[in-house]
C-alpha cells in the first residue's frame, strides 16, 4: 500500500510539473476555436470528418506550445444539417462562445445563411469547399476550389485528353450546381460547342430513377462525337447514378465522368466497381506520393485511431486554412479580426502535394488542380496536375462576372466594378 502511495505521489508531483510547464508555455485565457460542422443530419458523414481535422489541429498546435503563449480551445457545436441553424449556431459561437474564428460549413446553402452573422458581428470564418464562386466576403477565407480551380481545368481535360465534343452537365438542384453549370455552358459556348451539343439536367437531393436522364445522355452521342458528363451531383443520389450508367453497358471509356463532389470519403463506402476509370477533379487526393501527405496521413490515422480512415481535399483546404491563421495570428500579433485580415493576405503555407498555398487579396488561395481516375480500391491514381493556379473570385466568363475584382488589401472591396471603377458591394464594416 505505501508503494502504491508513493507511485501516485511521485505521479501526481510529475503530473504537476508537467501541468506547471505547459501553464508557463501557455499563459491567458484560451484563444477559442469555434466549429461549425454537422455532426447530425444528411451532412454528418461528409463533415463530421472535418470537425475531426479541426481537433486534431488544435492538438497539434498546443503541442507545440499553443499560439501567441496562450493554448487553443476547440468550441464545437452541431447545425445538425439544417440550413437556418448554421446561421443560428454561428451567432452563439460569436456572441456567447465568444470564439476568435470559425471553421465551417459545407453546403453553399450554409455559407450563404451564415455570411450576414459573419458580416454584422465582424467574425471570420475559413470555408474549406469547393464552390460556385461568384462572391468574396471580407469576413471569409475560400479555401476550397473556385470554379477556374476545378470546372475549367476538368472540362479542358476532357476536351484535350479524351476528344469530348458533347456535354452532359449533370447535377443536383441547389445553388451550387446551378452556378457552376451557367459557367461551364458560358464556357463551352465560348469555345465553340453548338447549344445542342450540351445537354443540362437537375434532380433533388436524393433522387433515385436515373433511367432516362442516362437513356438522353446516350442518345447525345448518337451522332458519332464523343460524349463526356461533367457532375455537380452530390450525395447518396450517385450510387444510382453509376449503376444506371453499367446496366446501360456504358463504360468510362465510352462515357467519362468527371466528378466534383465524388472524393474518398464518398467512395469509401460504395462499391466502386460500377465507378473505375471514371474521374474526379480536386485540389487534393490522398494518393500524393510526397512526404508532406505521408507525414498528414500518419498524423490522422493516429489521431483517430483508425487507419482505415481515409483523407481527402477538403480535409487538406482545413489544414491550409488553420495553418495560414495560425501565421496570421503570429504576424498580427493579436487574434482581433481585422488586424488578422490584413496580415493575411501574402501568407504562404505548405499544401500537401508538394507546393504552397498563397493567401490572395480577393480571399481565396493559390491551388493546384488535379485529375483523378478512380480505382478499385477507392483512391485515385493522378493523371494530371497544374502548377498552382489563382483562384478567381468572380468568372471571367458570365458578362456580368468579368468586370468584377475582389481586393481586400487595397480597395477593401470584395465586388469591384472594374468598368464603373467603384465598389458596387454593401460592405457591413467599410
Amino acid at each position: 500500500m505505501k508503494r502504491i502511495i508513493s507511485a501516485a505521489a511521485a505521479l501526481a508531483v510529475s503530473t504537476g510539473l508537467a501541468s506547471t510547464a505547459q501553464a508557463q508555455a501557455q499563459e491567458g485565457e484560451p484563444i477559442k476555436i469555434g466549429v461549425l460542422h454537422s455532426l447530425s443530419g444528411t451532412m454528418a458523414i461528409s463533415e463530421t470528418t472535418l470537425k475531426d481535422t479541426v481537433l486534431m489541429m488544435v492538438e497539434r498546435q498546443n503541442a507545440k506550445g499553443g499560439l501567441l503563449g496562450r493554448p487553443l480551445e476547440a468550441v464545437v457545436v452541431d447545425p445538425a444539417s439544417d440550413w437556418p441553424l448554421f446561421a443560428e449556431k454561428a451567432r452563439e459561437l460569436l456572441t456567447v462562445s465568444e470564439v476568435d474564428v470559425i471553421f465551417g460549413c459545407w453546403t453553399s446553402v450554409s455559407r450563404k445563411s451564415v455570411l450576414p452573422v459573419l458580416e454584422e458581428l465582424n467574425g471570420l470564418m475559413f470555408y474549406p469547399v469547393q464552390y460556385e464562386g461568384e462572391e468574396s466576403s471580407k469576413n471569409v477565407i475560400y479555401t476550397g476550389a473556385a470554379p477556374n480551380q476545378q470546372a475549367i481545368p476538368a472540362v479542358d481535360y476532357m476536351t484535350e485528353e479524351l476528344g469530348v465534343e458533347k456535354w452532359a452537365l449533370l447535377g443536383t438542384d441547389y445553388v451550387y450546381p446551378r452556378t457552376t453549370n451557367n459557367i461551364l455552358d458560358a464556357y463551352l459556348k465560348g469555345k465553340g460547342v453548338a447549344e445542342g451539343d450540351i445537354f443540362v439536367n437537375y434532380t433533388p437531393f436524393g433522387h433515385s430513377d436515373w433511367s432516362k436522364i442516362v437513356a438522353d445522355v446516350v442518345a447525345l452521342g448518337a451522332d458519332g462525337k464523343k460524349v463526356g458528363v461533367v457532375s455537380t451531383i452530390n450525395g447518396d443520389a450517385n450510387v444510382g447514378f453509376y449503376k444506371e450508367l453499367a446496366a446501360a453497358g456504358v463504360s468510362a471509356e465510352d462515357i467519362p465522368v468527371i466528378a466534383f463532389s465524388v472524393g474518398e470519403e464518398e467512395l469509401s463506402g460504395l462499391d466502386t466497381t460500377n465507378l473505375v476509370g471514371h474521374l474526379a477533379a480536386w485540389n487534393y487526393f490522398q494518393s500524393a506520393d510526397t512526404p508532406e501527405n505521408a507525414a498528414f496521413i500518419e498524423d490522422w490515422h493516429k489521431f483517430i485511431g483508425d487507419a482505415k480512415r481515409v483523407t481527402n481535399d477538403p480535409m487538406e483546404a482545413t489544414v491550409i486554412g488553420f495553418n495560414a491563421w495560425v501565421a496570421a495570428v503570429e504576424k498580427a500579433g493579436t487574434t482581433d479580426v481585422d488586424p488578422v485580415l490584413d496580415a493575411i493576405v501574402g501568407v504562404e503555407v505548405p499544401n500537401l502535394t508538394g507546393g504552397t498555398a498563397t493567401v490572395l487579396p480577393n480571399h481565396h488561395l493559390t491551388k493546384p488542380v488535379l485529375i483523378g481516375e478512380i480505382r478499385e480500391d477507392g483512391q485515385f491514381d493522378i493523371v494530371s496536375q497544374t502548377e498552382p493556379v489563382p483562384g478567381d473570385a468572380w468568372t471571367d466568363f458570365l458578362p456580368e462576372s468579368a468586370v468584377l475584382e475582389a481586393d481586400w488589401q487595397d480597395r477593401k472591396c470584395g465586388m469591384f466594378n472594374t468598368q464603373t471603377d467603384s465598389c458596387v458591394q454593401i460592405q457591413s464594416n467599410y
